[in-house]
């Protein structure tokens, strides 16, 4: 174990692309990837993309494409919450106006929150973290979103019991063969989608107090946090409650059945997008779920993990990239987390042919019903059977 961790520490020190913290998180939990030395994938890989900067002269962080991006997603969501709030309009023109101000919702975390907070979006890191609280936008939390998802779901992606992003709906959604099998989930295909759409109002109403105040995720130690982010909990939340029920309210010419009706579809649109994109990166045909050896060891290097446990999506097409924020290129992000979606493109041919020379699955959906056709199916057999 000693020689695994010298060799954990070899890698940290040389790092460009991983967040150093996750590697440090790695050497001390008890969860480990034990064949850190046997494949040289990572370290090749690694070193290709490092080049390809390098000799074209680019920065791995935005560029003017991502900030043009940047400005018209936040430009459109501002825009729509001003016109909804301006009084001038229909009740039917803002119940539609409230629909496509949730789909921003969606496209701003994943084309821009999620690259700030991974550190991706700029080498400055206020800007990064300013960009990162656009996060609260959608009225999720971002201290606890790098929590569980830089630190625990990029860590332990796909393992039951440590990945935070398996835990759709518990009891009901089942997406691991592992997993107890009820029998009510033999229509799991059927609803599945149903529970996706309550994603994003789970995160504003209930799911960020509960994760908060979760003492562990899997090994990961939860039961601390510092005193600035009890405050920024519920002051953020009171503030997205303000703004998005209170001042509407008060605004409006409706009534208030009319504004939750808006409220929930608008949330209802957003929840769907978010979780259809995160679900088709992991849970198709195809990826695994691995079972930790006498429950402290996977038996493979983590970059080899991730090859087996995420896949893309619609990779050629123009608008699903443009819309997705590259969360349709997953290989390349949970391999380089700290590079801008906006060079996944470019990156995607060095990991796919490094993976070929390594025996590594390169896991690819052509398009967006392809992949969406694939978790039905997974959804389908998992809800029957226990395969």
């Amino acid at each position: 174990m000693i020689r695994v961790h010298l060799r954990f520490l070899n890698l940290y020190l040389k790092q460009p692309n991983i967040t150093r913290f996750l590697l440090y998180f790695l050497m001390q939990t008890k969860l480990r990837f034990a064949n850190t030395a046997r494949s040289q994938f990572f370290a090749t890989v690694r070193q290709r993309v490092d080049a390809y900067f390098r000799e074209n002269g680019l920065s791995p962080h935005a560029n003017g494409v991502m900030w043009a991006k940047t400005a018209f997603f936040l430009g459109g969501y501002i825009l729509l919450y001003v016109l909804i709030l301006s009084n001038q309009f229909g009740t039917w023109t803002m119940l539609a106006m409230a629909i496509v101000l949730g789909m921003f919702a969606a496209f701003i975390g994943f084309n821009v929150s999620h690259d700030a907070l991974h550190g991706a979006f700029s080498s400055h890191r206020w800007v990064n973290k300013l960009l990162g609280d656009t996060f609260y936008l959608l009225g999720a939390n971002a201290y606890l979103w790098k929590i569980t998802h830089n630190v625990v779901h990029h860590t332990y992606t796909n393992i039951h019991g440590h990945d935070d992003d398996l835990e759709i709906a518990p009891g009901l959604v089942r997406v691991d063969a592992d997993e107890p099998l009820r029998p009510w989930q033999r229509f799991q295909h059927y609803y599945a989608f149903g529970l996706y759409s309550l994603a994003s109002l789970s995160w504003v109403l209930s799911k960020d107090y509960v994760k908060f105040f979760t003492k562990r995720f899997g090994f990961y130690d939860n039961s601390s946090h510092p005193r600035r982010e009890y405050i920024r909990l519920f002051a953020t939340k009171a503030a997205y409650y303000f703004f998005f029920l209170v001042l509407p309210y008060l605004l409006l010419d409706l009534t208030w059945w009319q504004l939750a009706i808006g409220f929930l579809l608008m949330h209802l649109v957003e929840g769907l997008v978010l979780g259809l994109v995160f679900q088709l990166a992991h849970v198709v045909d195809g990826t695994s779920f691995p079972v930790p050896i006498n429950e402290t060891t996977i038996e493979e290097a983590w970059a080899v993990h991730q090859m087996h446990t995420t896949a893309n999506f619609a990779p050629r097409s123009a608008v699903v990239s443009f819309f997705c924020g590259g969360l349709n290129r997953q290989i390349e992000h949970h391999l380089f987390p700290k590079v801008c979606h906006v060079h996944y493109p470019a990156i995607s041919v060095l990991v796919k042919q490094t993976a070929q020379e390594h025996g590594l699955p390169y896991l690819e959906n052509p398009t967006f019903g392809s992949a969406l056709h694939s978790h039905y199916r997974l959804l389908k057999k998992l809800g029957r059977a226990s395969e």
